[in-house]
């Protein structure tokens, strides 16, 4: 979902550098005007009906595209938006896209009008002014918004959000394993290894820059670094970075002898391992859903044997996000879609086991007693953990790391 793309922008920016003298003064200054400009809800309620969005979001769980259609339903009854999906492999190909149409002067009209966005591809457009907004204070979905109990609601990957992209879930990793099959799993990253030479091939996790691969990578590293506060930073050199993550590269070299297929081959994506688990092939299954596993029972797409382990010192959990890039065709109606998304109604059906099973970024507290009744209604499956025992939450490390992280993966077990 969420590819590191650094060292990709840079590398536009060099190609397109006598390009990008930015529009113009007189240009900058009519953006800023128009940014600062706060319509009533009700005047961006009125310029949305009719507009399109397209909202670049990936595409590789057909559960999730079942829902974003739900939505695009919703808000063209509710709202006359027509929502067009449209499906990514990698959020980094419309992240480049908005920048190729900036450096080419298109500060208006643009092709993408929302993205689902966290992390390096947040920082990214940030970093490079490819964002419109701040916008959030305006939605009134907001008001709602878990921000004392939920702070990764506020700050994507140490960057601060400061309006330019709305909340609308919250994921946490989780494994998921089969328990037919498996009877004691592990309790932590060095038991995973010790796990993993006990019973060759069964466990795998997806190729970074896959979303879940690469945070499966900062999970071992926050557990095998001797100074977690380090991370939350970028790094200051790369001889810092040769030293903090030498105990990684180790850990990884010892763990893929004994993964499926010897750690020559890496599953795509998520859903290209959770099969992997559902024919047997492999016993633990990475996920970013606390109730993932109850979800792929409810859909058949995995056993009713299937349950879930967290790991003893905790595990990573962050938010995700839509943003609306700076030259968006359609800005008004990709906000009406931006707080829907953030709305109990939205929110209680994303978290449906049946539908998504994608935590709320909502108070319980903040909402009415009919809205809390949307939550208080839904199922739990048997394989969903209540909320005190999903351990502690981990901090995502600073964009830097990850993005050259993934780059090193690559260097070293690409194939």
């Amino acid at each position: 979902m969420m590819r590191t793309i650094y060292t990709r922008i840079r590398q536009i920016f060099i190609g397109l550098a006598c390009l990008i003298v930015v529009a113009s003064a007189a240009q900058s200054q009519a953006l800023a005007q128009t940014q600062s400009q706060n319509p009533t809800w009700d005047e961006t309620l009125a310029a949305a009906r009719g507009q399109n969005v397209y909202w670049n979001a990936w595409g590789g769980d057909e559960r999730i595209n079942a829902y974003i259609a739900w939505v695009g339903k919703r808000v063209w009854d509710e709202y006359g938006i027509s929502l067009n999906h449209v499906k990514l492999a990698d959020t980094a190909d419309a992240v480049s896209r908005v920048l190729a149409e900036k450096a080419a002067g298109r500060t208006s009209g643009g092709s993408i009008d929302l993205i689902w966005i966290n992390g390096e591809n947040f920082a990214a457009m940030k970093e490079n002014g490819l964002l419109h907004g701040p916008f959030t204070e305006q939605l009134p979905s907001f008001a709602a918004v878990d921000f004392e109990h939920k702070p990764s609601t506020r700050v994507d990957f140490t960057v601060p959000v400061e309006g330019l992209e709305a909340p609308w879930g919250m994921a946490k990793i989780n494994f998921i394993y089969d328990s037919a099959r498996v009877k004691t799993t592990p309790r932590s990253v060095p038991d995973f290894l010790t796990w993993a030479e006990a019973n060759p091939g069964r466990f795998t996790y997806p190729t970074p820059p896959d979303f879940i691969g690469s945070t499966f990578l900062k999970q071992v590293l926050i557990e095998l670094t001797e100074d977690r506060d380090e991370l939350q930073k970028p790094f200051v050199s790369e001889e810092r970075f040769t030293a903090v993550t030498a105990p990684l590269w180790e850990y990884l070299d010892n763990l893929h002898p004994h993964l499926w297929r010897k750690g020559e081959l890496f599953p795509a994506n998520g859903p290209a391992q959770r099969q992997l688990l559902d024919d047997g092939e492999v016993d633990i299954h990475i996920s970013f859903y606390p109730s993932e596993a109850s979800s792929l029972i409810a859909t058949d797409l995995l056993p009713g044997s299937a349950r879930v382990f967290v790991l003893e010192e905790g595990t990573i959990g962050n938010t995700h996000f839509v943003a609306i890039p700076f030259n968006a065709s359609g800005k008004e109606a990709a906000m009406v879609v931006a707080n829907f998304l953030m709305s109990p109604e939205a929110q209680a059906e994303k978290q449906n086991e049946s539908v998504w099973g994608d935590d709320t970024v909502l108070a319980m507290a903040k909402l009415s007693n009919e809205d809390r009744r949307r939550f208080d209604d839904l199922p739990r499956g048997a394989a969903t953990l209540p909320p005190e025992e999903l351990g502690a939450t981990l901090l995502e490390p600073h964009p830097a790391w990850m993005t050259r992280i993934e780059a090193e993966w690559q260097k070293r077990y690409s194939r």
